[in-house]
C-alpha cells in the first residue's frame, strides 16, 4: 500500500498585491461615493434654497397685485413662465399656470386642489414663517407655498416648477458618477503599477526563499548557493531587512549543513573502518571456536557455552557486515545495474523460502509478467530476501506471506508487495520501522534475534535505485510496498555511464 505525503499549499506570489489593490480600490470607491453623495446633497440644498428665494419673491409680487376672482388669474406682471397661482375663497378654488411657450394662463384641474389644501399657511412678512412644500400636480412637480391674502381674505397659493432643477441635479449626479469611475479606473491602473513596482524586491526575496525551501536538505551533500541580491538585502527598509535576515539565515543553514556533512562523512568512515577491522578478529574467533569445539571434549555445560560463543560471533559478524554495507551505500553508488526481470527474481527467492521456511505458507502472484527494472541483481535480491525474512521472523508459524509483482503505468513504476497475515506492527513502532537499530516488540519478533538493520538496508538500496519503500499495518494485514522505476533504455544508458565513471574514479 502506498504512503503519500501531503505538500503544503503555497500562496500565490501576487496575493499581497491583490490585497493591496482591493484595499486601494475599496478606499477610492468609498471616498468617491462619499464625496459624490455629499456634493450632490449640497448642490440639491443650494438649488432648492435658490428656488425658495425665487418663490418668496414671486409670492410677494403676487400679494402686491389684485386678483380676478372670476377666473383666479393673478394680475402680477413680471412673473416667470411656469409660475402657478391659485386662490381658495370660501372653499372655492381658482388657479392656473403660465404656459412656458405662450405665456397664457391655463386653468388647473380640481384634483390639484387636494395637495394645496394640505399646505401650511405662511407669512412672507415674518422671518422664519415661510414654509414651502414640494407637491406633485397634474402639470408636474412644483414648489408651493400658501399665504394669507389680507386684501381678499382668502388663501393665495404660489408655486414654481421644479423640472429644470431636477434635471440639473440628475445631470450633476451622472457627471459625478462618470468622474468617480474615471478616478477609480485611474487609481487602479496607477496603483497596480506602483504596487507592482514596490513589491518587486519582495517578490525576488520570495523566489530565493522558495528555492531554498524546495531544496532537499535531508539528502546527502547540499550546497545552498541561493542568495538575495545586495540591492534587496540592504538594511534600512522593510524589504531590505527581510532580505538581509534571509541571507544570514541561509548562511547559518549552509554552515550547519557543511558541519553535518563533515560529521556524517567522518562517522561513515569510522563505521566502515571499524567494521572492516572487526571482520578479521571475528573470523578468528569463529575459527578458533569451531576448532576447539571439533578437537576438545567438553562437559554438557561447556559444550553449550562453546555453541553460544559460536552463535554470538556469527550474529556479530552479520552485524558488522551489515554496518559495512550501510556505510558503503551511504558513501557512493557502486551498483552494477542491468535489465532485470523482477518477476523471475521474486519467484526464485519465494521458492527458496518455501523450502527453507516450511512453517509458513508462501504465495507468489505476478500480475504483470516481464516487469523489467534497471537494478543491481544482488542488491535487489537482498532487499526481497530481507522483506521475506522480516515477514517470517515477525509472524507466528502458519501465517500466509504473499509476494505480488505488478506495474503502475500511471507513474511508470514496478510495484512489489509483501503481505502477511501476522499480528501486525505496533502503531507506535510503525513510524520507526525503517530506522537503524530499531526492533519490534517481542510479541512480533518471534524467536530469532534481529539486529534492526534489515529494513534500513532495504530502504537504502531501494532509494539508491531511485525508488521508494513504505509500509501499512493492522492486525492480520501488514503490507510492505517497494516501488522502482520501470526499465527505460535511455535512462539505463545514462545510469550505466554514471556508474562506470564512479567506479573508475573511486578505483573500483
Amino acid at each position: 500500500m502506498s504512503m503519500f505525503s501531503s505538500t503544503p499549499k503555497v500562496s500565490s506570489p501576487h496575493a499581497l498585491q491583490r490585497t493591496l489593490m482591493i484595499i486601494l480600490l475599496t478606499s477610492v470607491t468609498a471616498v468617491s461615493v462619499l464625496l459624490g453623495v455629499l456634493y450632490n446633497a449640497g448642490m440639491r440644498q443650494t438649488l432648492m434654497d435658490q428656488v425658495g428665494e425665487q418663490l418668496k419673491l414671486t409670492t410677494e409680487r403676487a400679494l402686491n397685485y389684485s386678483a380676478d376672482i372670476s377666473n383666479g388669474k393673478i394680475q402680477a406682471p413680471g412673473q416667470s413662465a411656469g409660475t402657478l397661482t391659485a386662490r381658495f375663497d370660501r372653499l372655492v378654488f381658482f388657479g392656473g399656470v403660465l404656459d412656458k411657450k405662450t405665456g397664457e394662463f391655463k386653468q388647473l384641474g380640481q384634483q390639484d386642489a387636494i395637495p394645496m389644501v394640505q399646505l401650511p399657511v405662511s407669512d412672507v412678512s415674518t422671518p422664519g414663517n415661510f414654509h414651502p412644500r414640494r407637491a406633485k400636480l397634474t402639470v408636474g412637480d412644483y414648489y408651493l407655498v400658501a399665504v394669507k391674502d389680507s386684501g381678499s381674505n382668502s388663501v393665495l397659493v404660489v408655486g414654481l416648477p421644479l423640472a429644470d432643477t431636477d434635471m440639473a441635479l440628475r445631470e450633476m449626479a451622472w457627471l459625478t458618477l462618470f468622474i468617480a469611475m474615471i478616478l477609480i479606473v485611474g487609481a487602479g491602473l496607477a496603483g497596480s503599477w506602483l504596487i507592482s513596482r514596490s513589491l518587486a524586491p519582495l517578490k525576488r526575496v520570495a523566489i530565493v526563499a522558495t528555492s531554498v525551501a524546495d531544496a532537499d536538505l535531508d539528502s546527502g551533500k547540499v550546497e545552498l548557493t541561493q542568495r538575495v541580491n545586495d540591492s534587496d538585502a540592504t538594511p534600512g527598509t522593510e524589504v531590505g531587512n527581510v532580505g538581509y535576515a534571509l541571507n544570514a539565515m541561509i548562511d547559518n543553514v549552509s554552515t550547519a549543513l557543511t558541519v553535518r556533512e563533515k560529521s556524517q562523512a567522518q562517522m561513515r568512515q569510522f563505521v566502515a573502518d571499524a567494521s572492516h577491522e572487526l571482520r578479521t578478529p571475528l573470523s578468528s574467533i569463529r575459527g578458533y571456536t569451531e576448532l576447539i569445539a571439533a578437537t576438545e571434549h567438553f562437559s554438557p555445560d561447556g559444550q553449550r557455552s562453546v555453541e553460544r560463543v559460536l552463535q554470538q560471533s556469527s550474529r556479530m559478524s552479520s552485524l558488522v557486515e551489515n554496518l559495512l554495507l550501510l556505510a558503503r551505500l551511504d558513501e557512493a553508488n557502486s551498483f552494477r545495474r542491468a535489465k532485470l526481470d523482477l518477476g523471475l527474481l521474486t519467484a526464485d527467492i519465494t521458492e527458496d523460502f518455501r523450502v527453507t521456511a516450511d512453517d509458513h505458507i508462501w504465495e507468489f502472484d505476478c500480475e504483470d509478467p516481464q516487469t523489467f527494472v534497471n537494478a543491481d541483481a544482488s542488491s535487489l535480491r537482498r532487499v526481497i530476501t530481507n522483506l521475506l525474512a522480516n515477514a517470517r521472523k515477525h509472524t507466528t508459524p502458519g501465517n500466509t506471506v504473499t509476494m505480488t509483482v505488478s506495474q503502475d503505468l500511471d507513474t511508470d513504476e514496478a510495484v512489489l508487495r509483501v503481505h502477511d497475515t501476522g499480528e501486525g506492527i505496533d502503531p507506535e513502532f510503525l513510524p520507526k520501522v525503517f530506522e537503524r537499530f530499531t526492533r519490534a516488540d517481542k510479541a512480533r519478533s518471534g524467536s530469532d534475534g534481529t539486529t534492526g538493520l534489515g529494513l534500513p538496508i532495504a530502504k537504502s538500496i531501494v532509494e539508491a535505485h531511485g525508488g521508494s519503500i513504505s509500509v501499512e499495518s493492522s492486525p492480520g494485514n501488514t503490507t510492505f510496498e517497494v516501488r522502482l522505476p520501470l526499465y527505460d533504455e535511455a535512462q539505463a544508458g545514462q545510469d550505466t555511464g554514471t556508474a562506470a565513471s564512479t567506479q573508475h574514479t573511486t578505483g573500483a
